[in-house]
């Protein structure tokens, strides 16, 4: 059988808190680990999606609207809808499996993801 879900890939979550939202595959795990006997991946997307930003916004107000609220998350393969798009965002150093063990270490992760994300916005290599 192929691998399609391979790291940087695109996917839409399907099932729990956020289903219907974007995420990239960081790492998959296709014969499971010791906690989850089946085929799951680490995921990172975007939690809260920016605003429209209109001419008559000042910089603050543009500022706000441009926020990117990022998550990351254990997720069953089952539960995946994989698209076509790949994201060049490199997130392998910064989201581990061990990093969703602890809360401080799993806030920290998403926050520097967060930080990835809005670079990448800011930067316009976006489609």
């Amino acid at each position: 059988m192929v691998k399609f879900l391979k790291p940087n890939k695109v996917v839409i979550l399907l099932q729990g808190r956020y289903a219907t939202q974007k995420a990239v595959i960081i790492k998959s795990f296709d014969d499971g680990t010791c906690e989850c006997p089946y085929g799951h991946c680490l995921v990172a997307g975007i939690k809260k999606y920016l605003n429209k930003v209109i001419r008559k916004d000042n910089t603050m107000k543009i500022a706000k609207k441009s926020h990117v609220k990022a998550f990351i998350k254990l997720v069953n393969y089952q539960n995946l809808m994989p698209t076509r798009y790949t994201l060049d965002v490199d997130l392998k150093d910064i989201a581990t499996a061990d990093s969703l063990r602890s809360k401080d270490k799993r806030v920290t992760s998403s926050k520097e993801t967060k930080k990835r994300f809005e670079e990448r916005f800011k930067t316009r290599k976006n489609r």
